[in-house]
């Protein structure tokens, strides 16, 4: 999110700031230049996030473990 200023505002901020000594103004326009640089999005490969599943179980094992940890939602528990 952006805050957009008038020059008005500007010229009071400005007012205060040119009242710092030069070593605080120098760190404030390096902090500020740093702010404004534009940085590279580092690639992203889709590919990554998709794969063949691994497993030793057979298809049948593995069908029967899903269908046990099944919950029945048709007994609520009492709190």
């Amino acid at each position: 999110m952006s805050l957009a200023l008038s020059n008005e505002t500007i010229d009071r901020y400005f007012g205060f700031l040119k009242r710092l000594d030069n070593v605080t103004k120098k760190r404030l326009i390096v902090k500020l230049t740093e702010s404004i640089d534009v940085k590279e999005k580092e690639s992203f490969n889709l590919a990554s996030l998709y794969g063949a599943w691994e497993d030793t179980r057979t298809s049948e094992q593995i069908i029967k473990d899903i269908r046990e940890s099944r919950v029945d939602k048709k007994n609520p528990i009492d709190l």
